[in-house]
């Protein structure tokens, strides 16, 4: 398993960091324990996805509404802040989103070409869409990733593709992008009391295993063992979306688990994609608590050493 990782991964919210709880500097965090442990192997993307290849992806209207400062400000649920420009976001929160997206792409082509797992710290923006964007996240990767794999086939348009969605929300995004294409494949365990709560979003979902606010450890990997036996058949690649706000310190999630819970967590989801003999790209999901960066790290160490 290699972890990809570009300090340009890393959000600088500056003064919008009072303004919303998720943590744009914890991808350099992961990586500095990673890296003093030793024994993990780092690899990069060498760009950011190019904006023509995000513009190809996105609807008209969009491709104009993620160039508009206050659109932006929209979907990353902060106050519209008069003094911020539009080149402010762009460097410091749409260049690194970016920046995670090439992360999910570079994982999911070495993936499919040497086999194994390939965990990009960043990505997992799992709320976007061809059509819209919120839930601080702008560009849906896992969506723009398909889209280039099948123009540079890499895949074919029949390849089964699986997504195991395991963060605290619903997929949302992912299943509007996918919506009528059968040949994804989509699990998602989420809180099915918070957001988003769109019924027809949630219907998509092939494997859905709906708890409620509250869902302690023992519970959510119980479920998440069910829910992975439900997967059959064969799979080109599978992405997974790893969010940390599962953790019960998280104030968005509203689920109860510990760290160890989320090493658990990928360790299931792991050794199911081992089973199955399916090639991965793991991507980072939502977190918005101060220890999303050392559950993350403690995860990888932990899968990495089994």
């Amino acid at each position: 398993m290699k972890i990809i990782y570009n300090s340009n991964f890393n959000i600088d919210l500056g003064v919008l960091k009072y303004l919303h709880p998720f943590d744009g500097m914890k991808f350099c965090k992961i990586h500095d324990e990673l890296a003093a442990s030793g024994q993990i192997e780092f690899a990069s993307p060498e760009a950011p996805i190019d904006i023509r290849i995000v513009d190809e992806f996105l609807s008209s209207v969009m491709r104009h509404r993620v160039r508009n400062k206050n659109g932006i400000m929209q979907a990353l649920e902060i106050p519209r802040v008069p003094f911020l420009s539009y080149s402010y976001l762009d460097k410091n929160i749409l260049t690194p989103m970016r920046w995670g997206g090439a992360g999910t792409l570079f994982g999911a082509k070495k993936a499919l070409d040497n086999g194994g797992v390939y965990w990009n710290l960043s990505g997992g923006y799992h709320h976007a869409m061809p059509q819209n964007m919120e839930g601080f996240c702008i560009y849906n990767d896992i969506g723009i990733c398909y889209q280039q794999l099948l123009e540079q086939g890499h895949i074919n348009q029949g390849d089964r593709i699986l997504i195991i969605d395991t963060d605290a929300h619903h997929g949302n995004g992912n299943a509007h992008t996918f919506m009528d294409n059968p040949s994804i494949v989509l699990l998602d365990i989420y809180n099915a009391s918070i957001y988003p709560v769109n019924e027809f979003t949630r219907e998509r979902v092939d494997i859905p295993m709906k708890l409620k606010s509250g869902t302690d450890g023992e519970t959510y990997l119980e479920c998440l063992k069910i829910a992975l036996s439900e997967i059959v058949g064969e799979f080109k690649l599978a992405f997974v979306v790893a969010g940390t706000d599962v953790l019960a310190v998280d104030k968005l999630g509203g689920l109860k688990l510990t760290a160890d819970d989320v090493a658990e967590r990928e360790r299931l989801t792991l050794s199911k994609l081992a089973e199955l003999n399916i090639p991965a790209v793991i991507t980072g999901g939502g977190g918005y608590s101060s220890e999303s960066a050392s559950a993350v790290a403690k995860a990888i160490l932990s899968v990495a050493g089994s």
